[in-house]
This record gives C-alpha cells, sequence and structure tokens, in this order.
C-alpha cells in the first residue's frame, strides 16, 4: 500500500494516527487491563491445563496445539462460538501467511482476498446480532468515541484486528519459547527449580522470538537516524526481532537468559501503538508456563521444526515434541 492510502486508516486502531488512534485505544485499553482481566485468569488456567493434558498423550505437534490456544480464550473474551474457532484460526494465519502451501488458496493475492472477505463477512454478521452484554464485541457495540458509538466498519475492522493480533503472535511466542527451553535445558532447570522465575522465562521467551516481525511507519519530519537522512513523509520498517537482539540494550543478545533483567523488549511494540493486548498475552503466557514449569520434567524433539512462511510472522508451523512429566 506504499504510496496509496490505507482503506482502514482512521477506523481500526492499528492503522490509525492520533486524535482517531488515541480515541480508539483508551477505552479498548481499558476493557483489555490486567484489572478489567482479572475474573477471566480462571479460564486461562483452565484452557492452560487443557493444553497440557494434550502435550502429555504422546507425541503431539505444540504448534498445532499451540495455534488454537489464544482463540480459546480469546474467542471466549469476544463472545465467538466454540464451533467458530478452528475457521477463524485458519484465516487469520492465512492472512498473514498467504504464501505458505499449506494455508494458500491459488496465489498469494487470492489468499488474502479470500481470508480478508471471509473475517470481515464473518464479524459483519457477528457484530449485527451481538447484544451489548456478550462479550469483547458486545463491550465495542457500547463505546462511544469522541461522542459517539463506533460506526459498523469500524466495528468490523477493530475485531478483526483484535483477533488477529491474539491468533498470530501468541502461538508462536509459546512454541519459540519451548525450543529455546530445548535448546537451553539448563535454563528450563532454573525454571522448573524455581517457578518464581515463570514470568522472567515468559518475557525472555518473547524477546527471543519476537512474533511480530515488523511495524511500517512513516517519519513525520526530517530527521537523521545514524548518520542517514529520512525525509518527512518516508516510509521506514521497524524489525523487532533485530531491535530485540540490539547489543546495545541488551548483554549477549543472542543467548536465552531467563534471569535477564532487565529486559526492555518491544516484542509488543513502543509508544503510543504499543499492543493493547499486552496485558491478556502476558497473562496466557504466564498461565500456560507456570502449568509446564509445575508438571514437565523436561522437553524433547520428535521430528523437524517447519516455520511459517510469512514475512509478518516469525511462527513456527509443525513441532512434533515428546514430553516427560514430572513424578514429584
Amino acid at each position: 500500500m506504499l504510496g496509496s492510502r490505507d482503506p482502514a486508516g482512521g477506523r481500526m486502531m492499528a492503522a490509525s494516527d492520533p486524535p482517531e488512534h488515541t480515541m480508539l485505544h483508551e477505552p479498548i485499553a481499558k476493557l483489555l487491563s490486567r484489572k478489567a482481566l482479572e475474573p477471566f485468569v480462571p479460564k486461562v488456567r483452565q484452557v492452560a491445563h487443557g493444553l497440557l493434558e494434550r502435550l502429555a498423550d504422546g507425541p503431539r505437534d505444540l504448534a498445532e496445539l499451540a495455534a488454537g490456544f489464544p482463540m480459546a480464550f480469546t474467542g471466549t473474551l469476544m463472545g465467538i462460538p466454540q464451533q467458530d474457532w478452528a475457521r477463524l484460526t485458519v484465516l487469520t494465519t492465512a492472512a498473514i501467511a498467504p504464501e505458505d502451501p499449506e494455508f494458500r488458496l491459488g496465489n498469494g493475492l487470492n489468499t488474502l482476498a479470500t481470508a480478508h472477505h471471509e473475517l470481515f463477512s464473518y464479524f459483519s454478521r457477528r457484530t449485527r446480532h451481538t447484544s451489548r452484554e456478550d462479550g469483547l464485541i458486545g463491550a465495542l457495540l457500547g463505546l462511544e468515541v469522541g461522542g459517539r458509538r463506533l460506526r459498523h466498519d469500524e466495528l468490523v475492522y477493530n475485531c478483526y484486528s483484535l483477533l488477529l493480533g491474539a491468533n498470530v503472535t501468541t502461538p508462536h511466542a509459546v512454541t519459540q519459547t519451548v525450543l529455546a527451553f530445548i535448546e537451553n535445558p539448563a535454563e528450563y532447570r532454573k525454571v522448573v527449580d524455581d517457578p518464581r522465575l515463570v514470568p522472567g522465562a515468559v518475557e525472555e521467551g518473547l524477546r527471543w522470538s519476537s512474533p511480530a516481525n515488523h511495524f511500517l511507519r512513516h517519519a513525520t519530519r526530517d530527521t537523521t537516524l545514524r548518520g542517514r537522512q529520512v525525509p518527512e513523509g518516508d516510509a521506514l520498517v521497524t524489525w523487532l526481532g533485530s531491535a530485540n537482539r540490539d547489543e546495545e540494550v541488551f548483554s549477549e543478545p543472542f543467548r536465552f537468559d531467563v534471569t535477564r533483567s532487565p529486559n526492555p523488549h518491544v516484542a509488543f511494540g513502543f509508544g503510543p501503538h504499543h499492543c493493547v493486548g499486552a496485558a491478556l498475552a502476558r497473562m496466557a503466557l504466564n498461565a500456560l508456563f507456570a502449568e509446564i514449569a509445575a508438571s514437565v520434567e523436561r522437553f524433547d524433539l520428535a521430528g523437524p521444526v517447519e516455520h511459517l512462511a510469512s514475512n509478518f510472522a516469525a511462527g513456527i508451523k509443525h513441532m512434533p515434541v515428546v514430553v516427560t512429566l514430572r513424578t514429584t
């Protein structure tokens, strides 16, 4: 879309600048704040426990199980019927990996068009048949932005954005953190021996995996970056995985360290566009890895690791593993 206007600009929070972004971000952030999510913690723990039970049942593809992990709680939070979860999981992945053979429908452009058409159509129907008491979608229906209710197109865009943000990032933080544990068994042993390290391990896993590869930004004024002139209006790409391995910020950035402190990673972005669902993602990941640390003695690969063909998400689509459960 370089050189053209984003059709979601000013309508979808993630594709807007202030003041539209601020008006959308503040009320949605309140709905997804840590305090607002506290009553939902038991559900997330239940989902995490269920994933672990399936994982323990012989060799299983962790990536396939993890793909459905965020849908189980985000879908519930949004008020999406369970029978729709599997299809929506496929569609959100196709939207960010249209060239991957397992998700491609014809060519890449056709895959993008089909995935977005289905997702927008789905949320168009869902928002028309949802009450204001029915989950996050219902809460969006009741929001007032700039003294008015959200328009139908704004509802559809933001429902799409919230679901996409959860579905295409959280699973890859799970699989890549477990892969890091397999490749660094001494670090996993620290977490098993001291469960208080789980939050730090989650943050290091987020830094290490950096599931969202990049974001596009435009310079708001003439500036200079590392000696290079950047004119106002120029497009720039921020590479989050690179930022999270910046040797000027992180000591030994290519070492996976569950005790890393401080850990100012930018896996959730930075500034006004910091991920609005960060609290939900952290809550889910902490619940899952607390369950894992309490139950799993070790992980072993049971087959090759296959990466997702995507220029947006640093993801793993297949990772067969065998778990050895703790005996105490």
